[in-house]
């Protein structure tokens, strides 16, 4: 054989043996990496930014694309990317989209990855806040974190007016006030309900036995009894001049007039705590509490309200968006979550933990969270809430008498329900929804 050739198919099977082992070694350097979309609104967007490099390190095979929404803005980009297929991945949606979501069809039914997930325990989750995500007997959604309210109150000044224990029942409630109210004088007050919230009169309404909406959400229900009493209840506070008839725009700083006394009362929700931790002076430390809703006739029920974690049905890797949710749904990640933005967790056992256990003005929603309950679950429901805080304002104003508001209520709530009851009698509703 010549120098030559010898050079020559030396250089060949090198050149072979290069290609071999290159390629021997690519499963190393080109490893395949599922990339997830993951859309979260507001603050939370931030926060949970913090979160995901350790979820990308134990799950190596999965890289989260975080995109953080306005919230003035997610819901119309949301129904924008529905109709453009292209939805996100995974989000977490606002507990009252869920059935407009639902509606829609754009929602992975949960109950088959629920059933393969040891870790998710249903039953150790506030049932008011699962039963958000349940929608005609299939599972929609995971709470993420819940929400509810309860009176922030001032303790030295009710315990002044002579009120010895924490009230329960709305009578004794309402008796506590009367007695704050003529501690204080004609220019304080007992408590505070804003006329641009709908909040305070929803979460009382709750209370009752009677449904807000009737026959499968197609009417409103209004003018039930439950809902008069909730009415009447609600009128009282401004007749007998407990509460002033104002809105937030004109109360400078709800956390400094309640340090200075204006009113003794608040109901409001768990982000306020550290607000009041904040803007009150060191000198009202141990002058101030929350305490759990009182009902008609015994601690009272309010809304579960907060966000849950849905799947979308367009989603292409719905196994690697349900390995995120299952990791930011372990009570370790629910901690986490709770100690860098005071979101409560929507599961009992992270509420042994230290920072909740220890904290004496989260223990109120701790006790409030065991009675919350779902709003109606239709996609008109936020617009009907806001009808309610029209109606209450023209309650409190004494422009409209409890019968009255009843009745304007479900006038205003069946216009807005017309299209559904209409698609209902059909059975045209998107998605198959009922």
């Amino acid at each position: 054989m010549s120098r030559s050739l010898r050079a020559f198919l030396l250089a060949g099977v090198a050149m072979i043996a290069t290609l071999v082992g290159g390629c021997a070694r690519a499963p190393e350097t080109d490893r395949r990496v599922t990339t997830i979309r993951f859309w979260v609104m507001g603050y939370e967007g931030d926060m949970v930014a913090q979160m995901l490099p350790d979820f990308e390190r134990t799950h190596p095979g999965i890289k989260v694309q975080l995109q953080q929404l306005p919230v003035t803005a997610a819901h119309e980009k949301l129904l924008t990317a529905f109709a453009g297929d292209a939805m996100p991945d995974v989000s977490p949606l606002g507990n009252t989209w869920i059935a407009e979501f639902s509606a829609l069809g754009a929602l992975e039914p949960l109950d088959p990855w629920l059933a393969r997930t040891p870790s998710i325990v249903v039953d150790d989750y506030f049932p008011g806040a699962w039963d958000t995500g349940v929608i005609d007997g299939t599972t929609l959604a995971v709470p993420w974190y819940v929400e509810t309210r309860v009176p922030f109150y001032r303790k030295d000044i009710v315990a002044a007016a002579g009120v010895q224990q924490t009230p329960r029942s709305w009578a004794e409630w309402r008796a506590a006030m009367r007695a704050v109210k003529q501690h204080v004088g004609p220019d304080r007050y007992a408590i505070l309900l804003p006329l641009n919230e709908y909040e305070p009169m929803l979460n009382l309404a709750v209370q009752q036995p009677d449904p807000l909406l009737r026959d499968g959400g197609r009417y409103g229900n209004f003018r039930s009894d439950g809902f008069k009493r909730t009415l009447a209840f609600y009128k009282e506070t401004f007749d007998e001049d407990l509460a002033p008839r104002v809105d937030n725009t004109r109360i400078s700083n709800v956390w400094q007039e309640l340090g200075r006394g204006y009113f003794s009362y608040y109901v409001n929700g768990p982000w306020n705590i550290a607000e009041f931790r904040k803007r009150l002076p060191p000198e009202m430390e141990g002058k101030w509490g929350t305490m759990p809703l009182p009902g008609p006739d015994g601690p009272g029920a309010s809304v579960a309200g907060g966000t849950s974690f849905v799947l979308f049905k367009q989603s292409k890797h719905k196994e690697a968006a349900w390995q995120l949710i299952t990791w930011l749904s372990m009570p370790e990640q629910q901690i986490r979550l709770h100690a860098i933005t005071g979101n409560p967790p929507p599961r009992r056992a992270p509420w042994s933990a230290p920072a909740l256990a220890n904290d004496p003005y989260i223990q109120a929603f701790r006790d409030q969270l065991e009675r919350a309950v779902s709003t109606p679950k239709v996609p008109e429901w936020e617009r009907i809430a806001q009808e309610m805080r029209f109606v209450g304002e023209l309650v409190a104003n004494d422009r409209l008498t409890v019968d009255e508001a009843a009745a304007e209520m479900d006038r205003r709530a069946d216009r807005i329900l017309e299209k559904r009851r209409w698609m209902l009698d059909r059975h045209t509703l998107p998605g198959g929804a009922q």
